[in-house]
C-alpha cells in the first residue's frame, strides 16, 4: 500500500486550516477579537501548510508587511512541494 494518498490528505488539510486561520485572523483583527499567535500561523507553514498561509495572506491581505511573514512563507512552500515531488518520484 502507498503512503501518498496519506500525505496528500494531510497537506490538504493543513492548507485548509491555514488558509481559514488567516481569514479569521484577519476577521478579528478588524473586530478587536482575540487574535491567532503569530507563530501559530507560522507555524503551520513550516508544517506544510505554506500554499494556503501564502494564499490566505494574498486574498485577506493579512501579513504581507510583515518581514518574517513574506520570507518564511515562500521558503516553506519551496521546501515543500520539493519534499512532495520527492516523495511522489520515489514511491
Amino acid at each position: 500500500m502507498t503512503y501518498l494518498p496519506f500525505v496528500f490528505t494531510y497537506f490538504f488539510l493543513l492548507n485548509v486550516i491555514a488558509f481559514t486561520l488567516y481569514g479569521i485572523d484577519k476577521f478579528w483583527s478588524q473586530t478587536g477579537h482575540e487574535r491567532v499567535s503569530e507563530k501559530v500561523l507560522l507555524g503551520l507553514a513550516i508544517a506544510g501548510g505554506a500554499y494556503g498561509a501564502g494564499m490566505g495572506m494574498l486574498l485577506f491581505r493579512h501579513k504581507t508587511l510583515h518581514r518574517n511573514f513574506r520570507i518564511v512563507i515562500p521558503i516553506c512552500f519551496v521546501l515543500w512541494m520539493l519534499v512532495i515531488v520527492f516523495l511522489y518520484l520515489h514511491s
